[in-house]
């Protein structure tokens, strides 16, 4: 969608929900259009920066966009990096909007502006691979602490979101969209995911869910989802976050360089990073090969749950073909 399209559907939609907040809007730029469509507007009094998000249709409910934002509050209690809500001039975090243009109800929440860069741009530039290893480091020790927080946290009544348990990730009707009928899939892919996913699943029904191991997580925290500006990493996007594994969350991590030779490496210093923060015993960190290859399956999913999303086939062909050689080294495993 272009811009002149965007500003059609979606900015009229954007200004009238900015009436909601206390800020002199002015400057509406589009900054994303993806799942959610999303805006940088300055307040005209001070200059200062805000994000506007208009969240997708039918993937949040009111009350579990609600108790994200109590996660996020929480995290930042904790002394955890996170973008500040800003609420609405009555008290509310979010005003529904309807898109005009297509009829479509939205809600509409707002934060500050994080000002840096993406960490995954900041390391797409680096060579130095004692850098490299020291941002996954920074990382780990991040993920860790939200751990820390979440695994003590008792959420507050009606704290309400999706969960990433066994039939949430590997289920008939997993989350992120049945993986194993993407339109791309042959007969026989399609038999080997199911058998695997079963497997999978099955795997997971057994592991604890004392909250030392599995609590409300992040869920997309790669560096995509981390903004570095100086020695400050924030962490952004809370957009999936719901209940799972704290190894689901190690594995995301992971997972956007598995294939690269500095893998290894990478995971080691990701792991030092994390248990610097947070000491854990060596099977609290057994299966994160097992949960990287559920990362990627339920990306296989999300994907086809969203063919209108525009991304570069490479990138899904990688991982598609990644995720069946793992299936069938898995199978012949038996």
């Amino acid at each position: 969608m272009d811009k002149a399209t965007v500003d059609r559907v979606f900015a009229p939609a954007a200004r009238a929900a900015l009436e909601a907040f206390p800020i002199d809007a002015c400057d509406l730029t589009l900054v994303s259009l993806s799942e959610n469509v999303t805006f940088k507007v300055t307040d005209g009094r001070d200059g200062r920066p805000y994000v506007l998000r208009l969240h997708r249709p039918g993937y949040h409910t009111l009350d579990e966009l609600v108790s994200e934002r109590a996660w996020i509050r929480a995290l930042a209690e904790a002394g955890i990096d996170v973008p500040d809500a800003v609420m609405t001039r009555d008290g509310q975090d979010y005003v529904p909007v309807i898109i005009a243009a297509t009829g479509e109800k939205r809600f509409a929440g707002m934060a500050s502006w994080t000002e840096g860069r993406l960490l995954s741009d900041v390391l797409a530039g680096m060579t130095d691979q004692s850098l490299i290893e020291a941002s996954f480091k920074q990382l780990g020790a991040i993920t860790a602490a939200m751990h820390v927080q979440a695994s003590a946290w008792t959420p507050p009544p009606g704290f309400k979101r999706h969960a990433l348990d066994s039939d949430g990730l590997m289920g008939m009707a997993p989350h992120w969209g049945e993986f194993w009928e993407h339109r791309s899939l042959t007969a026989g892919e399609r038999s080997l995911l199911l058998d695997v996913r079963q497997r999978l699943h099955a795997l997971l029904s057994r592991l604890s869910r004392d909250p030392s191991a599995y609590s409300v997580i992040h869920a997309d925290l790669h560096p995509g989802n981390i903004v570095v500006d100086g020695e400050r990493l924030t962490v952004i996007d809370f957009d999936d976050a719901g209940f799972g594994w704290h190894q689901y969350d190690i594995a995301t991590a992971l997972t956007h360089w598995q294939t690269k030779p500095n893998a290894a490496e990478i995971e080691r210093a990701f792991l030092a990073g994390y248990r610097a923060k947070r000491p854990v015993p060596d099977e609290a960190l057994s299966l994160i090969a097992e949960f990287r290859l559920i990362r990627w399956m339920a990306t296989i999913g999300w994907f086809h749950q969203r063919p209108e999303v525009n991304r570069p086939s490479a990138i899904f062909e990688e991982r598609k073909a990644w995720v069946l050689d793992q299936c069938a080294a898995l199978q012949l495993s038996r």
